[in-house]
């Protein structure tokens, strides 16, 4: 398999209040193939990366198991910033978006500053600035 994520497919519960969390709220803009009325919605994130928004149910059945799953997923989404002070900004703008914060921005033991918050169906985002990785593409 070559190293590669094209698409990051989150389920959803309410298509339409994700998608206003994702814009209104986190300032994302929708790409051209898809919107709630579509039943599917995409960011383009960078060059060759999408975030998808799909209902939960619709998105289980595709994958062929039940749609009833709850608690930690084991997974979770990072947003790396370039700058420590932008963590606590990425932050207040989930918290203003209404999303729940589940870790206040903290210095944390490998040496960055990170937060979490979970989006409206409790996807896991992390905020965090990376004083030793480069991987925030300028």
């Amino acid at each position: 398999m070559e190293p590669r994520i094209s698409i990051i497919t989150l389920g959803v519960d309410d298509l339409s209040r994700s998608f206003e969390f994702y814009t209104d709220g986190l300032g994302l803009t929708p790409a051209d193939d898809g919107s709630p009325d579509d039943g599917i919605v995409f960011f383009q994130l960078n060059p060759h990366l999408k975030l998808a928004l799909y209902p939960w149910d619709k998105l289980a059945e595709d994958v062929g198991c039940p749609a009833d799953g709850e608690g930690f997923r084991g997974v979770t989404v990072a947003h790396n910033v370039r700058e420590h002070d932008q963590v606590d900004e990425v932050i207040e703008q989930a918290r203003d978006a209404g999303a729940n914060i589940v870790k206040e921005p903290e210095e944390v033991f490998w040496g960055g500053y990170s937060g979490y918050f979970a989006d409206p169906d409790d996807h896991l985002w992390e905020v965090a600035f990376n004083p030793h990785d480069s991987i925030v593409e300028e």
